[in-house]
């Protein structure tokens, strides 16, 4: 018979953890660096191997990232699962150490993607350790996939997401938690557009000091249409512009302009109409051209049945750990939008209570690993 898991007793050591996870932190790999973040899945692999996991390098696409499957022995590994989810690229591009170093006071510590998500994914590999050497097996198997391409909306990870995910019983997402410490039950539909506005330069000489009146030019259609897509907002469906090129010299028109937006809805029915608004914007006269192209997209995640089943698993684990555990639908997206899309039961936001993602200010509280570790572990050995 298997002895009573006693979460409190298990030794997590916040401190301890922190120098194990300080090395991937150091170990920079933003998305667009295929290199780099196979730098990354290298010291991962290393982790798991000498937890005793079997791993599995899956080569890269589109000039992404390759991904790593691990599976955790286990006395019945045919039967359906529970699959840890994360991503091991960052947004933070080869260099950011210098601004952002790895550095700790007494509650918290800093790092390019310590927080989203590298944090997360260590944590719930030291729950998946501790565990074993306390002697108490999960009731069902445990995988791991970790991706490189998150940051990128996943194009090339997200068709064997979707697959490894359809084999397993339950997904966790140790993505960062909620700003009270709470966790995902579903998220936002998001939708990705680039744009392309066509200018004319001027006859002859194309110098704008100098033919300025014969040019028509890029940059100013694409402010158009920036302002036009801004007041398309709606508190049903957003719309931001993030990223504007356009231009070859100043002292040119410019013929050429792109740009790319970021749509987010709560509801998929709104997020494809508003959609259908944005791609039916057209260039403002005949004399220049503007064109819409749909990108990678998520899907709207909203809580399932099986989602709040399990998310009821989780808040009796940390009630029994003497804390509340709050749950919501949130913005922004993960790769838990894909399997809770498909309608399996999905927890996502389990990953370190932390701030400033995606910034210079990016950072965890250090006590978060271990107490989130305690919650991961106590939902493994739960779930059945």
């Amino acid at each position: 018979m298997t002895k009573p898991l006693d979460l409190a007793a298990l030794p997590f050591d916040a401190d301890a953890m922190l120098e194990g996870l300080r090395p991937w932190v150091e170990c920079e790999s933003p998305t667009w660096d295929a290199a780099a973040v196979n730098r990354m899945m290298d010291l991962a692999s290393h982790s798991l191997a000498l937890m005793g996991a079997r791993t599995e390098r899956i080569s890269g696409r589109m000039g992404f990232a390759d991904c790593l499957r691990a599976t955790v022995p286990h006395a019945t590994p045919a039967v359906p699962g529970i699959l840890v989810l994360g991503h091991l690229d960052t947004v933070h591009p080869v260099g950011a150490l210098a601004r952002l170093p790895f550095r700790r006071d007494r509650a918290h510590a800093w790092g390019p993607g310590i927080c989203d998500m590298k944090g997360g994914i260590y944590l719930a590999l030291e729950a998946i350790r501790v565990l074993a050497r306390a002697g108490h097996a999960t009731p069902l198997p445990v995988t791991l996939l970790l991706t490189g391409d998150e940051e990128a909306g996943s194009p090339a990870s997200r068709a064997l997401i979707e697959a490894e995910a359809a084999r397993h019983r339950y997904v966790l997402v140790p993505e960062p938690a909620l700003p009270d410490g709470g966790v995902v039950t579903g998220r936002c539909a998001i939708a990705r557009f680039s744009l392309e506005a066509i200018g004319v330069e001027a006859t002859g000489r194309p110098h704008a000091g100098v033919r300025l009146a014969e040019g028509r030019s890029a940059i100013r259609e694409m402010a158009r249409k920036i302002l036009d897509i801004e007041v398309m907002s709606t508190e049903a469906c957003s719309f931001s512009v993030g990223v504007v090129h356009g231009g070859q010299s100043v002292n040119c028109v410019p013929a050429n302009c792109t740009a790319e937006v970021l749509g987010m809805a709560r509801r998929q029915e709104d997020m494809d109409r508003g959609a259908a608004r944005l791609l039916a914007l057209s260039a403002s006269g005949s004399d220049v051209g503007f064109a819409v192209t749909k990108g990678v997209t998520r899907p709207a995640w909203e809580p399932s049945a099986g989602t709040m089943a399990l998310y009821e698993v989780a808040r009796g684990v940390a009630r029994s750990l003497g804390c509340e555990l709050s749950q919501q639908q949130a913005g922004g997206g993960s790769d838990g939008n894909f399997t809770g899309a498909l309608g399996i039961p999905t927890l996502d936001g389990l990953g370190v209570h932390g701030a400033g993602g995606h910034t210079l200010d990016e950072h965890i509280l250090v006590d978060s690993l271990a107490q989130r570790a305690r919650l991961m572990a106590g939902l493994l050995a739960a779930l059945a």
